[in-house]
């Protein structure tokens, strides 16, 4: 695998945070960035070399993108396939490629690829209709959380049920929309596995965090973690195991449900830098935005070794205001308005310096 010059291009799919932090780390090893997203004054635009602002199907501005680039990544799950199926067809690099978008933007198809690769998630059903709720319903033992297929994430897309509920009602709740009906699991925790891995199948990976959500979205991510050495160790192994399976390329992360003897159960995949590494520019010698940057540029792979025990806190809405006078290591995110629930930033704060 050949190394991407120096003074080389970038391309990101996605305007939003994630593509702001990978567009700094891109600078910082000597990479221009050319951002495609459909909003104007994006928080990610605002620190590249050009942005290009269309919708992810625009075949015109998918050209221009491939022209301006030398290799395309991209910073959330939820871009088209069928944008990643048209540069590919004029002939540009992107990675990761579309196998792991396809999988991880369908919650049916990533718990299926889990299972067929010998990783355990929560038992579920598929629901296209009521009627496969009502019957799903009756075979739930207690509570389980009704998912839309796509599109979901923090807490969106999501619905709370028993099987005692009204099928027609709960259904409504996610908009009648294809979903997946999950059992609850007796989780005492959670935790995150995060890998960087080449186009020749390098790869590293980071420390395990221990992750709090509240409401659907992630609270804080603390390491260590506190887990046993075995559940650390499953949830490295079975990270590689997708990331291999999916032949990805780049970061990927994946969630995973902790139970009370330890085992681990998947809760979903990304294929991408995760909000639960989000402390490891500041505690490794490297973090994950960097890596994710050397993986798809065949840089050579940095061992991300923790020099720190840290936590990571997002900030919602106006909580953001309440970091700035902070003795913590800052973040923020340029978006132009706060509000309830909207991810603004996160602050790291290291545990261990005395």
């Amino acid at each position: 695998m050949s190394m991407l010059p120096v003074g080389s291009t970038i391309g990101i799919l996605g305007d939003g945070q994630l593509g702001r932090m990978l567009a700094s780390a891109a600078a910082r090893l000597g990479f221009d960035v050319v951002v495609f997203g459909p909003n104007e004054d994006s928080p990610a635009s605002r620190v590249a070399k050009h942005t290009i602002v269309a919708d992810y199907t625009d075949k015109d501005a998918l050209a221009e993108f491939h022209v301006r680039t030398n290799v395309i990544t991209l910073e959330f799950e939820n871009v088209p396939v069928e944008s990643i199926q048209i540069l590919e067809d004029m002939g540009a690099t992107v990675r990761p490629g579309k196998t792991s978008l396809e999988i991880c933007q369908d919650r049916h198809l990533e718990k299926q690829f889990a299972r067929g690769n010998d990783i355990p998630t929560a038992p579920y059903w598929v629901i296209n209709s009521v009627e496969d709720l009502a019957a799903a319903l009756k075979e739930l033992d207690g509570k389980g959380i009704l998912k839309t297929r796509r599109d979901g994430y923090d807490g969106h897309g999501q619905a709370r049920v028993s099987k005692d509920d009204n099928p027609a009602t709960a259904y409504a709740r996610i908009g009648n929309q294809p979903a997946v009906l999950e059992a609850f699991v007796p989780f005492i925790g959670e935790t995150s596995g995060i890998v960087a891995r080449q186009a020749d199948g390098t790869y590293t990976t980071f420390e395990p965090a221990r992750n709090v959500h509240k409401d659907g979205i992630l609270y804080s991510s603390t390491v260590p973690s506190g887990f046993d050495d075995e559940t650390i160790a499953d949830t490295i192994e079975y990270t590689i195991r997708l990331a291999k399976a999916l032949d990805h390329v780049g970061v990927m992360a994946a969630e995973f449900f902790v139970l009370e003897n330890g085992d681990i159960v998947l809760n979903e995949m990304a294929p991408r830098v995760h909000n639960s590494g989000h402390w490891t520019p500041e505690a490794c010698q490297v973090g994950q935005f960097e890596q994710h940057i050397r993986a798809i540029t065949g840089w050579p792979l940095i061992r991300p070794r923790r020099t720190v025990d840290v936590e990571m806190i997002n900030l919602l809405g106006d909580d953001v205001f309440d970091a700035f006078g902070s003795d913590d290591l800052v973040t923020i995110y340029g978006k132009r308005e706060a509000r309830a629930g909207r991810k603004m930033g996160h602050v790291v704060r290291r545990l261990n310096l005395g």
